[in-house]
């Protein structure tokens, strides 16, 4: 695979603005219980603020998307983490539970953006033979930015510096540092070739494109539902399941996290890569078949090595079937809209799966339930949700990209 320089650090860039979009959302999981605390409720009604978040990033996708696909994905991919980073840290402000789910929900809004934006500007800029294993770097950053959050969970929470505990409100305070990212954008990255050749011609618009291809784009947004149900519904609530159901301290709490998202990123560049060779709908395929046989592992394990092992086969699963997505979506998408749709397909999913996580909580937290039961109900019926879905999909690897609607297969 060789890419050049300015192909290089357009993929860094993309793959920062994730991993940082990332990092700012799953602070959120491991705080849950001390929030809750606080403003003295229980969890299932902070966890509304990881609804709120998965539900009100279509809009940012869309937005932020359109906005894209009119002046550029560079300059609009800069806007949208600036937009989230102070967002973001602005939670730690929050005088109260309801303040709180409302900057959440703005903070949802800027993050649904980035994921279309970055993964839009790579994949038109890289070759097509180099998309899958780039795709695989792409969604790593969504593992990376957990396991961000997971050391920096370790490392500073209820640690004393200077006199002063740190506790959730610094934490969020962290949220600034995306913002960083800007810089090397402006001054390192190129907008997306594919975009400036289209300048130079008429494009149709949005609704003309949706009415020629509204078929898969319904269908794609049912497969991206049960895909955030995956993501999600193994990832939101493992930190509480493992602080409130076996009572881990924030050091256990914090390396068990960690290993899972290693597993993570491990799945995301093997079944990214893998799918150049075996297909895009074969690659989430294997990955699905492989989540199932974790479940007992990482559900019901009782010592912290054991689900730690778990975790890590499950999270190789999980990463490793979306490892494939960006770069699905994207050959999926005609090239007038592509900013927009595949984003917007993405966060319509994740709005149709954003009660996943309070309703996770609600079935833990009844009579006779447990968090391990919620946890491994998901995964298991998702997993073979996603099978059957995927074998509809059309297969489209190896296409040429353009921001024309003419573009060519080379499978």
């Amino acid at each position: 695979m060789n890419l050049t320089a300015e192909q290089k650090k357009t993929v860094l860039a993309s793959f920062l603005g994730w991993t940082l979009d990332a990092f700012d959302f799953f602070l959120l999981t491991f705080l849950l219980t001390d929030i809750a605390s606080e403003f003295q409720t229980d969890v299932p009604a902070v966890s509304k603020a990881l609804f709120l978040t998965l539900a009100m990033r279509f809009i940012g996708a869309f937005f932020f998307g359109m906005l894209a696909d009119k002046y550029g994905r560079k300059p609009i991919l800069m806007l949208n983490i600036v937009s989230y980073s102070v967002i973001g840290a602005l939670a730690a402000f929050s005088p109260s539970l309801g303040i709180f789910l409302a900057l959440r929900a703005l903070f949802g809004i800027a993050m649904g953006g980035e994921w279309g934006l970055g993964s839009s500007l790579a994949m038109e800029s890289v070759p097509p033979s180099a998309r899958g294993f780039i795709s695989g770097i792409l969604q790593c950053g969504y593992p990376a930015g957990y396991l961000l959050a997971a050391v920096v969970y370790g490392l500073l929470y209820q640690q004393t510096i200077g006199g002063y505990t740190i506790g959730w409100r610094a934490m969020f305070l962290l949220s600034f540092i995306p913002a960083l990212i800007v810089l090397f954008i402006r001054s390192h990255v190129p907008e997306s070739p594919a975009f400036v050749e289209a300048q130079r011609t008429a494009r149709p618009g949005m609704l003309e494109t949706l009415r020629k291809h509204w078929g898969i784009a319904l269908y794609a947004v049912v497969l991206m539902m049960f895909f955030n149900f995956f993501s999600h519904g193994t990832q939101d609530l493992y930190p509480t399941f493992l602080k409130k159901q076996h009572g881990f301290d924030p050091h256990t709490v914090s390396w068990i996290t960690i290993v899972a998202n290693i597993g993570a990123i491990v799945g995301g560049l093997a079944f990214g890569a893998l799918s150049e060779k075996i297909g895009r709908v074969n690659a989430i395929t294997l990955a699905c078949l492989i989540a199932l046989p974790s479940i007992p592992l990482w559900a019901y394990s009782s010592t912290p090595f054991m689900l730690a092992v778990g975790a890590f086969a499950m999270q190789v699963a999980v990463q490793g079937a979306w490892g494939v997505i960006p770069v699905h979506l994207n050959e999926l998408s005609p090239g007038a809209v592509r900013a927009t749709l595949p984003g917007f397909i993405y966060q319509a999913g994740n709005l149709a799966a954003s009660y996943g996580g309070p309703y996770q909580a609600g079935i833990a937290e009844a009579p006779g339930g447990s968090y391990g039961y919620a946890l491994a109900l998901f995964a298991g019926v998702v997993a073979i949700c996603i099978i059957v879905v995927i074998r509809f999909s059309p297969e489209r690897r190896g296409q040429v990209m353009t921001v024309l609607d003419h573009e060519v297969s080379r499978v």
